[in-house]
Formats: structure tokens, C-alpha cells, sequence
């Protein structure tokens, strides 16, 4: 997916191209764990839809819930809800700097070379 160290250096717009690919798949990454806070919300708790996507939003923004839950179960999923978005936060940001990471230590490498 990415060149090796012999490689050259990606251009630039290939680059921007590649950076995109990768904010789109984080972004997907994100619109689906938001359907699945808000369809496990309303399943779980009696709720309006608009409700449970600012409550989700809330909580996948870091800030916390705004409508506490009631039931058990409710609570549950908000634990383990809680645990998956932390997962999905280390994923999107690993995603998106995966390609500036590289393009940084191929271009340190390129620099040893010609030294």
C-alpha cells in the first residue's frame, strides 16, 4: 500500500489523494459507530431519535451523556459503548496520521541516503 524506503518520495497530489482515502475511512469508521450507539439507544431506552443522536454524539465527542440511562441494560451498553468509542478513537487517529507518519520517516530516510 504505501512505497518502501527505495522508493521515491509520493508526489504531492498523490499524496493529498492518499490522505483523503484515509479521512473518508474514518469518517465512515465514525457514521458507523454512531448508527450503532443510536440504534442500541433506542432499542435499549424509551427515547425520541433526536435525543439519541445527541446523546451518542455527546459521548463519542468525549463529553459524556446527556440523558443518563434508565434501565439495566441501558447502563450496560452505555459501558461498553463507552469502551468501543475509546477503540474507535485510537483507530480513526492511527488511520488518519498513518500517512504523515510514513511520508515523514520515508522522507528522514531519503534525506540518510543521500548523505
Amino acid at each position: 500500500m504505501y512505497e518502501s524506503k527505495n522508493e521515491p518520495l509520493l508526489p504531492t497530489w498523490h499524496f493529498t489523494l492518499r490522505m483523503f482515502k484515509h479521512i473518508g475511512l474514518a469518517m465512515a469508521i465514525v457514521v458507523i459507530t454512531l448508527s450503532v450507539g443510536v440504534l442500541g439507544h433506542l432499542w435499549l431506552e424509551p427515547i425520541h431519535w433526536h435525543d439519541a443522536i445527541l446523546n451518542i454524539s455527546l459521548i463519542l465527542a468525549g463529553i459524556g451523556p446527556f440523558i443518563m440511562p434508565a434501565s439495566v441494560a441501558g447502563k450496560m451498553f452505555f459501558a461498553l459503548y463507552s469502551i468501543l468509542v475509546g477503540l474507535v478513537f485510537i483507530t480513526t487517529l492511527g488511520l488518519t496520521l498513518a500517512p504523515l507518519a510514513h511520508r515523514l520517516i520515508h522522507k528522514f530516510h531519503l534525506d540518510d541516503e543521500t548523505d
